[in-house]
């Protein structure tokens, strides 16, 4: 049976430049309704790569999300935000992509074309077999992203991915693959619009259950985020007022910075009582 990209299937809507302004917002709004079924399907294969990284993580390995374009950016983006929600290292969560940095804010011609250098760019963060990658790539199809996985396989590297087309090239190049189908875009082809929704809902996943797993997270709480900015420290604060039953903002507040994290804080706090 012959490869057939969902993504790139005619709309189920046309003539899109008759349509008002509220019949373009409410179709969209239709099809983004289905992109969380979809991944409600693949998530006993979400567990699975969740499984196999915190199983490498917890033994010192680190998280690569490799991918182009917009797949690219979404695990740049959602490998940038570990740091600060969940105060871990920088480092131990990578996100790259095909073209390097500047492919983040403008596209790089035929970057993405490239087989070999996917694992010439793996390479430079001296990979090892304590480590995972996973690709992620709408049409399952990007050489960039195929040729790097199938070279950590060759490696003995665990490997996953995420794609929205069923049977695709990547999958079969990855140990723990995830196909969430959501099906032909609003604008046929465009897929930062459902598919791209549907790979950041599932990074949301994968991040989250992994860090949740590496002892990030207590009770709901964010309790080794980074105080970097106001915001965060108010936040801080009345998670430490209530872990602590603490009446005063300002002795929270002093306790806090002090420390340097809720956790910490509390751990300070338990010693000193």
């Amino acid at each position: 049976m012959s490869f057939i990209k969902v993504t790139e299937q005619p709309s189920h809507y046309r003539h899109l430049e008759k349509m008002s302004v509220t019949e373009i917002l409410a179709n969209i709004n239709k099809e983004d309704q289905t992109v969380p079924q979809a991944v409600a399907k693949v998530i006993p294969d979400i567990e699975k790569l969740v499984a196999a990284i915190a199983d490498k993580m917890l033994a010192g390995g680190r998280l690569f999300y490799l991918g182009a374009g917009t797949s690219g950016r979404l695990g740049i983006v959602d490998a940038s935000e570990c740091p600060p929600t969940f105060g871990v290292p920088h480092g131990l969560v990578i996100g790259l992509i095909a073209g390097g940095d500047a492919a983040i804010r403008k596209a790089v011609e035929f970057a993405e074309d490239d087989r070999e250098q996917g694992w010439k760019d793996l390479r430079e963060f001296n990979i090892t077999e304590k480590d995972v990658v996973v690709g992620i790539a709408a049409s399952g199809t990007t050489p960039y992203v195929i040729g790097a996985l199938q070279k950590c396989r060759q490696e003995g590297i665990v490997t996953g991915s995420i794609c929205c087309n069923p049977g695709a090239p990547l999958s079969a190049a990855a140990d723990y693959p995830v196909e969430v189908v959501v099906g032909p875009e609003f604008v046929t082809g465009s897929t930062r619009m459902k598919s791209g929704t549907a790979q950041k809902l599932v990074l949301n996943m994968i991040s989250t259950a992994v860090m949740i797993q590496l002892g990030r997270v207590e009770d709901n709480k964010m309790v080794n985020m980074q105080l970097s900015n106001d915001k965060l420290v108010d936040r801080g604060v009345r998670m430490l007022m209530e872990r602590l039953q603490l009446a005063d903002y300002d002795t929270a507040k002093d306790l806090l910075l002090k420390a340097g994290s809720v956790r910490k804080a509390v751990e300070e706090y338990s010693r000193m009582a």
